[in-house]
């Protein structure tokens, strides 16, 4: 196999293994074998249009054209002539498929499936046109390095979007790819003689480091793994989302002890509302004398509220108990109903947190979890998650009174002042509204009940699932201001405002009551998504409360009896809206402008809902798969920056060529001297010394020395340069000249190191010296008119004839 069949090899397996960090996006991950065999089709071409050999750009344009035909037989078939031969209406295919990708693309959660074409189209088109960027550079061009760029784009993007648990793995297998290219085209050039391994004289204190284009494939190496290790970092992980897939989950140790820090459980909740397919992510089935209507399925508890968030606390875990305490601050005196359910999870819906009725008693499943004492929650343990779960969850329906909640003593010391702390930076127009929705009850229930009317019945408010995410800690005040806003405003403004009156509250994540079926289940699908307040009441413990409208349905003991004087409430069920989507989750939620600022939209929480540490940049929180629009743009931008970095990309290439490989022999002496004293006055030329042919190269080389402002090191290097070149000129038996590489970078850095900032960052962006691409192809164009010319038939007149 030739070196550069070898090093085309190198980049098919490089783009390849880059590539393997897109598995956890997509599924099945068979894909990948479909993408290497397009990446080998096109490798092939590459290879056989460099045998013949083609000129670069024509090689280059056989490739795209063999992958547009490769995508349109794959997609645009119907479309196409003969089925092949791509025309306009496959490109309107292409586009309409593009589109369909991004919607696709904004109604699933990670993993998508790939039966979606524009999906499927997205993801393999994308791995083609990294293929073909690093083929074109480290191949084609034969600059390696560079091509670490795109791929450095492919996994920079794919690691953004993955759950974190496995990014390092990825980062290895795409840093090895990117070496494997790196060390292939060393031994490919070393296996031309390219470089001097020694009895070269060396100038005192000249420079004796790697020739330039050693130097410059070590920088681009090291900046490109330096940011690819940076740049996830600054890209969010995805896991542990409500709907997202699961992350790595929680624990430590052996099942014994450890704790759990979790991560923001409401990341995704808002596009989950917004979705057009209603998923099936749970199905249910209970008692058949079990009132769904309260079957409430509780993930986990935010109840860490510091002014721009609400997060799980970090909490001490154990292993599962056969059988579950009672539940904190429930009385023996509260009447309550054991009930059985069965859970069976879908495939794709991996959440590190177990869906089950509040308060378990029991929990019979299989897999790896721990039991998180103080939420009564079950998490995963080292990536154990819901997907394709079938278990077994005995919990109890708490039904109080009202005069029980009415009547409840104070809470104990340790829960009021962890659960009604509030921090400063609220502003005061929460309490203050929350001071006048309530006044004259005469109790926290009473408390209680009025603010949840206040949001669900009197208050004027509308939901909407469209509201955008802020950052701020004015943003609960904006929800009471502008009354639009889904579960999570909700909830959240509830939970503050009973915070405030001295109320525990906490806020509950999970889904709202699902759906009956004709064959006795129940189908909880993703707008089944929820959220909710718990407030705390001894004697009963936590208490679920209902403020969103139009979601859940209204807990009995807030509807007042014969006898009470407590605000009416009307009922409300979910079911109605998981059974017609449109009708509830979607339908009355039209964006309104004024509350794009709020923040509680698809985070953490409502008072800022920033990314799951607390903050973040503005783009960590509109939801996982913008990222994958992401990638599609970095190809684009890659595309177009193409055009501007094209001049020096040529320079650099044309210096690694010049400088590069030659032979030893005499007979090779000549075309390196040239060569060398060519790219020396070019460089001048990028440096602003305009070339004069007319001079001897002796003249010549002491002009460069005095226009150049150059060093006596760079100096004498120019001169030793020019001397070789006089004499390849003029001596009957032009010799080698030891050197001329180093003399010739001497000369390089000591223009560099003369010029101000802007003349060095033109020479390197723009160089002069490209003007000679302009001139090579009129020249080349000249002689293909001139050959055009004379191969046409010249035409006479015939004789005695007058024009």
């Amino acid at each position: 196999m030739s070196g550069r069949a070898r090093l085309a090899l190198c980049a098919w397996a490089a783009t390849l293994m880059a590539a393997c960090a897109l598995l956890p996006l997509v599924e099945p991950a068979s894909w990948i074998v479909q993408a290497a065999f397009l990446l080998g089709v096109q490798t092939v071409v590459g290879v056989g249009a460099r045998r013949i050999p083609l000129a670069r750009p024509l090689t280059v344009g056989a490739q795209t054209l063999v992958t547009l035909v490769m995508l349109t037989l794959l997609f645009a078939r119907d479309q196409a002539f003969l089925g092949l031969v791509p025309g306009p209406s496959a490109f309107l295919h292409f586009g309409d498929l593009l589109q369909q990708g991004g919607d696709d693309i904004a109604r699933y959660a990670i993993p998508a499936p790939l039966d979606s074409d524009g999906i499927r189209l997205m993801v393999l088109g994308g791995v083609l046109i990294i293929g073909l960027a690093v083929d074109a550079l480290a191949v084609t061009f034969r600059s390696a390095a560079p091509a670490g760029l795109p791929l450095l784009a492919l996994y920079s993007v794919a690691a953004g979007l993955s759950d974190g648990g496995s990014d390092w793995v990825w980062f290895l297998v795409a840093a090895a790819g990117y070496l494997l290219l790196l060390l292939a085209e060393g031994r490919d050039r070393l296996s031309q003689w390219g470089r001097v391994f020694g009895g070269t004289t060396r100038v005192p204190g000249a420079d004796t480091g790697p020739t330039a284009p050693v130097r410059t494939g070590r920088r681009i190496g090291a900046v490109a793994l330096g940011v690819a290790l940076v740049v996830p970092l600054a890209l969010p992980a995805m896991n542990g989302g409500l709907l997202d897939a699961a992350g790595t989950g929680g624990g430590l140790g052996n099942g014994n002890g450890g704790t759990i820090s979790a991560v923001n459980p409401l990341l995704s909740l808002r596009d989950s509302l917004n979705v057009d397919e209603d998923r099936q992510a749970l199905s249910l089935r209970t008692g058949s004398d079990t009132d769904i209507s309260n079957l409430y399925l509780r993930i986990v508890s935010l109840d860490d509220f510091d002014g721009r968030t609400w997060k799980p606390s970090k909490r001490s875990i154990t292993s599962v108990p056969d059988d579950f305490p009672t539940p904190v601050g429930l009385g023996s005196d509260v009447k309550r109903t054991e009930i059985e359910t069965t859970v069976s999870a879908a495939s794709w819906y991996q959440q590190n947190y177990l869906p089950m009725p509040y308060p378990p008693s029991g929990v019979k499943t299989r897999g790896s979890w721990r039991y998180e004492p103080q939420g009564m929650a079950l998490v995963g343990d080292h990536g154990q998650n819901t997907g394709g779960l079938t278990y077994e969850v005995k919990s109890l329906e708490v039904a109080p009174t009202a005069e029980q909640l009415a009547t409840a003593p104070a809470a104990p010391p340790a829960i009021e002042r962890e659960y009604t702390e509030l921090p400063d930076s609220l502003p005061s127009v929460v309490a203050r509204t929350a001071r006048e929705v309530t006044e004259g009850s005469k109790n926290p229930y009473e408390q209680a009940v009025a603010l949840q009317d206040y949001f669900a019945v009197n208050g004027g408010f509308e939901y909407d699932t469209h509201v955008e995410v802020g950052d701020g800690p004015n943003a609960i005040a904006n929800f009471l201001r502008d009354k639009q806003g889904f579960c999570v405003h909700f909830s959240f403004a509830m939970a503050a405002m009973a915070r405030s009156l001295g109320i525990p509250a906490r806020v509950a994540v999970g889904f709202a009551p699902g759906v009956p079926q004709a064959d006795g289940s129940v189908s909880v699908g993703l707008k089944d998504a929820h959220a909710w307040p718990e407030l705390y009441f001894e004697g009963v413990g936590w208490t679920r409360f209902e403020p969103t409208p139009t979601r859940g349905t209204v807990p009995s003991y807030t509807v007042p009896d014969a006898t009470g004087n407590l605000t009416p409430d009307i009922p409300r069920s979910s079911a109605g809206a998981s059974a017609a989507p449109s009708a509830s989750a979607s339908a009355s939620a039209s964006c309104s402008a004024q509350l794009r600022r709020l923040e509680a939209c698809d985070s953490a929480s409502p008072a800022a809902a920033a990314a799951p540490d607390g903050g973040g940049p503005w783009w960590a929180v509109r939801g996982q798969w913008w990222y994958l629009k992401l990638l599609f743009w970095v190809f684009v931008g890659l595309a177009g920056l193409s055009i501007p970095m094209s001049p020096m990309l040529w320079r650099l290439r044309t210096r690694s060529v010049r400088l590069g490989g030659h032979g030893r022999s005499e007979a090779d002496a000549a075309a390196h001297t040239l060569a060398a004293w060519q790219e020396l006055t070019d460089t001048a030329w990028d440096f602003g010394i305009l070339p004069d042919d007319s001079q001897t190269p002796r003249k010549a080389a002491a002009r460069i020395v005095r226009l150049g402002h150059l060093d006596p090191t760079a100096a004498a290097s120019v001169h030793r340069v020019a001397d070789a070149v006089e004499q390849v000129l003029y001596a009957p038996r032009p010799l080698p000249t030891a050197g001329l590489t180093q003399d010739v970078l001497r000369v390089i850095g000591g223009l560099r190191g003369s010029a101000d900032r802007g003349t060095q960052a033109r020479a390197l962006i723009a160089p002069r010296s490209t003007a000679r691409v302009v001139w090579a192809a009129s020249e080349w164009w000249a002689g293909v008119s001139a050959r055009a010319a004379a191969a046409r038939p010249t035409l006479r007149k015939p004789s005695g004839q007058e024009g």
